[in-house]
C-alpha cells in the first residue's frame, strides 16, 4: 500500500506572486499586490501562508566561488541497505548542499561544497564514506558553474 502525497494546490494569482517574487526575493508586497490585483496586506498574508506551508522559501543566494568555496561536485555514492537512512545521515554534513536519493547508476546524489581540493578530499575520506553502508563514491569535480538558477515557475 502506497501513500499519496497531497499535492498543495496553488491558484493563479499566488503561482504569480512565486514567480514574482522567483525574479526578485526583495520586492516589495505593494509592488506584489499592484502585480497581481491584491492589496500589499494581502499579498503579504499569501506570501506568509505560502512560507508557512513550506511551499516557498525566501534565502539569499550566493555565488560559492566568491566566498571562497573554490571546489565544488557531485558526489556519486551507491550503498547497500536502505538509501533513505544513509541519506538522513548525509543530511548532517554542512558541506552537502544537495541529498537526493536516487533510482539509477547511484542510489544517492549529493553536492559538495568545499574550500579545496583538500577539503573535498577529507570530507569524502573521513566524513561520508565511513558511513556504515555505503560502499562506493564517484567525484564528478566541477570545472565551471555556468547555471544556477531557482526561477522554474510553478507550471
Amino acid at each position: 500500500m502506497s501513500a499519496t502525497v497531497k499535492q498543495p494546490m496553488l491558484d493563479d494569482i499566488s503561482k504569480r506572486i512565486v514567480e514574482l517574487l522567483q525574479e526578485d526575493g526583495r520586492r516589495p508586497y505593494a509592488e506584489i499586490g499592484r502585480e497581481v490585483g491584491l492589496s500589499e496586506a494581502a499579498a503579504r498574508q499569501r506570501v506568509q501562508r505560502m512560507t508557512e506551508a513550506g511551499i516557498i522559501q525566501i534565502v539569499a543566494v550566493t555565488d560559492p566561488m566568491q566566498l571562497g568555496f573554490n571546489r565544488m561536485s557531485m558526489i556519486g555514492i551507491r550503498v547497500t541497505g536502505d538509501p533513505r537512512l544513509i541519506a538522513e545521515e548525509l543530511t548532517k554534513i554542512t558541506e552537502l548542499a544537495y541529498v537526493v536519493v536516487t533510482l539509477g547508476t547511484f542510489d544517492i546524489l549529493v553536492e559538495a561544497v568545499c574550500e579545496s581540493d583538500t577539503h573535498l578530499l577529507d570530507l569524502i575520506a573521513t566524513r561520508i564514506r565511513t558511513i556504515p553502508g555505503i560502499t562506493h563514491t564517484e567525484s564528478l569535480l566541477y570545472a565551471g558553474l555556468y547555471k544556477d538558477l531557482y526561477n522554474w515557475g510553478t507550471r
